[in-house]
């Protein structure tokens, strides 16, 4: 039966792509130039007659595009749909902005730094099959899409309650048929079940915290044939060109994409990008077409997916990445690889210390050979302290900021007071007659010829510069081993084993975190032992599988890898900073009341078996995510004298850790 070209869109499972289509009613080529030629005879001027033509071809709604030249479909062609891809967003604001008209519908550069939060959808699902065929679903942490059931749900080893969130794992097919991997979580332990494709009901989507860009939002978090509401909350980094917004705006909006179509011609190995709206009617005969007739275009997410018994690959590269930093332009349309396999590396996520925006973000490999020196931490509170402090060195900070405490039990601090940080302990605290315990960090004060004890809360809203001492110098592996990020440094000796060390020119680094990705590993034909690691999820490229066999044996391969710059809307989406946007860091005010008093210290001493972060995004973190156990400090002391340097004081420590670790608890 045949379908216009947005009827067949509207009812695609994305599932069960590539479909082969067969246009049965579109613009005949040669009826409509000769006409075109016909009406311009008298003035001799094909070019003339050519514009004629795609004039009226546009006007007839039958164009497309491949590669940015306007071709159209004309009856009986053929062509194999691989993918649906959004084109752009219109957005469209919901709510009055006082005393101006309402915006009207506008689009929203792909681009766009704006960060935002899924409203839940209020339209139900009937069945299990319309959330798999309109919600994306997949290996991705942003493709586990979690609902409830408005009734209770009676399965065969599981009962779900009404309105229980149903995490939505993936889709499998188990014993011949596909079913649904899904997932309860009850007193903290993941119940998993699966649901048929067949499963009726009303599903709703659950309401989400966290925090997307708008690429997270258009590739992850819009149901194919739905709009999706969401709230401005931000912006990542700066936008330099006009904002669509209404200034000061941080609300609701509709996003409405715009699909295009994906596919390939028989006989030819062009992609071409086709708008729904095409005015032709196509019939679906994949059932009965050989797909052969095609070229095997795959993209490197394809190529990610297939299995390590099938690598490697001779392919040629039939779409190049944009950006393309690899030597010799190995990425070429044109030009014939080898994929010789895929597999998981890890990467050091870093980024520039400046003061103005925007920062600039690095992907460092392992094998990154420069040098290191560290450079000083800036601590705002206390707590930041406790977090940074090591047992491999005694942490030494300088005070920015003076400090007042509430109560008499606890220290003073003015600017250039300098401090040896040891542990956190629990103390008490008069509060208007009233015994009170809280946290604080137990510290050295360094005076002038002696050394004095000083507890600072933990809650404390200070300022400290880190005091390095350490004057060696580290290579990436070094400092993996043996320091917790985040961790600042700068290059000392720039990696000569590369031409241009893109980290050399940076004042400082902040060393985030350890980053795994897929990569997969490519070479040039000519050249297969020379390879270089491409990352899947940052680099798109098209290729055509080719029969080449390679004609040596590659033996041993030389593996090179490349600092690489990344953007700051792939830093957030790696980063996952949603709750400091929507949770900012509790602060407690300097001088709080006893009430107030009360409930923060209280909290602070509850929460203190909860983990440490392993990421903040700043300095600037979480309280209630970073109090953890540290039963050692419990029990110790802080000595009142010392001796006046750093190494005699380090030299007492070593001396008497043993004795303290025997201190009864």
């Amino acid at each position: 039966m045949a379908l216009s070209l947005e009827e067949f869109v509207h009812s695609l499972d994305l599932r069960t792509l590539p479909r082969v289509l067969e246009v049965q009613s579109g613009i005949y080529f040669e009826e409509l130039l000769m006409a075109c030629q016909f009406h311009c005879s008298f003035k001799k001027n094909l070019l003339f007659a050519s514009l004629i033509f795609f004039q009226v071809l546009k006007e007839e709604g039958s164009i497309y595009e491949m590669f940015g030249n306007e071709c159209c479909l004309s009856t009986g062609e053929v062509i194999k749909i691989t993918g649906l891809k959004i084109k752009k967003i219109i957005a469209e604001i919901c709510e009055q902005v006082e005393g101006r008209e309402s915006p009207q519908p506008f689009e929203l550069p792909m681009n766009f730094p704006g960060l935002f939060k899924i409203v839940a959808d209020k339209t139900p699902y009937l069945t299990m099959e319309e959330i798999t065929r309109t919600i994306h679903i997949g290996p991705s942490r942003l493709g586990h899409p979690c609902f409830y059931h408005q009734k209770d749900m009676k399965l065969e080893n599981v009962f779900v309650k009404q309105g229980e969130q149903i995490m939505l794992n993936s889709v499998e097919e188990i014993n011949g048929e596909i079913m649904v991997n899904c997932g309860v979580i009850r007193n903290h332990q993941n119940h998993s079940f699966t649901l048929p494709l067949s499963q009726e009901g009303e599903f709703y989507e659950c309401e989400d915290e966290r925090i997307y860009t708008l690429k997270e939002v258009v590739e992850w978090k819009i149901p194919k044939n739905r709009t999706r509401t969401v709230k401005l909350t931000g912006f990542s980094n700066k936008w330099d060109l006009t904002n669509p917004f209404p200034k000061g705006f941080y609300g609701t909006l509709i996003l409405k994409p715009v699909y295009e179509i994906q596919g390939v011609m028989k006989f030819q190995k062009d992609i071409v990008r086709i708008l729904p709206s095409l005015d032709v009617e196509v019939k679906d005969i994949t059932d009965s077409y050989d797909a052969n007739w095609f070229l095997q275009l795959l993209s490197t997410q394809d190529l990610s997916e297939r299995t390590s018994k099938e690598f490697p690959i001779v392919a040629e590269v039939i779409e190049a990445p944009q950006g393309n930093h690899l030597p010799r332009n190995i990425l070429q349309p044109g030009k014939t690889i080898v994929i010789h396999k895929k597999y998981q590396a890890s990467r050091i996520l870093a980024s520039e210390i400046r003061s103005n925006f925007p920062k600039r973000h690095f992907l460092i490999p392992t094998s990154y050979k420069g040098k290191f020196k560290r450079r000083p931490r800036e601590f705002p509170t206390a707590y930041d302290l406790e977090i940074a402090k090591s047992e491999k060195e005694v942490l030494h900070v300088v005070a920015t900021k003076a400090f007042h405490p509430p109560h008499d039990e606890l220290s003073s601090v003015s600017v250039g007071d300098q401090f040896l940080v040891h542990h956190s302990q629990m103390t008490e605290v008069l509060c208007q007659g009233i015994r009170k315990v809280v946290n604080v960090l137990a510290c050295e004060k360094i005076l002038e010829k002696s050394y004095e004890a000083a507890l600072l809360p933990l809650y404390m809203e200070g300022g400290f510069v880190e005091v390095i001492h350490d004057k060696r110098q580290y290579q990436i592996s070094e400092l993996c081993a043996q320091f917790h990020w985040p961790f600042n440094v700068k290059v000392s000796v720039r990696d000569l084993f590369i031409e241009e060390d893109i980290l050399a020119a940076t004042p400082g680094l902040q060393l985030e975190e350890t980053i795994t990705d897929t990569y997969l590993l490519i070479s040039d034909f000519a050249n297969p032992t020379e390879c270089w690691e491409v990352p899947v999820s940052r680099l798109s490229m098209t290729v055509q599988l080719v029969n080449n066999n390679l004609s040596q044996d590659t033996g041993s391969i030389l593996v090179k890898t490349l600092t690489e710059e990344i953007t700051e809307e792939q830093y957030y989406m790696m980063r996952r900073y949603e709750s400091s946007f929507s949770h900012p860091p509790p602060r407690p005010p300097k001088h709080p009341s006893v009430g107030e008093a009360k409930l923060t210290l209280l909290n602070v001493a509850e929460e203190k078996t909860m983990g440490l972060p392993k990421s903040p995004k700043s300095l600037h973190v979480d309280i209630s995510k970073k109090l953890h156990s540290n039963q050692a400090g419990l029990g110790s002391k802080v000595p009142a004298g010392c001796q006046n340097s750093l190494p005699n004081l380090e030299k007492e420590r070593s001396k008497s850790g043993a004795v303290q670790q025997q201190a009864p608890m």
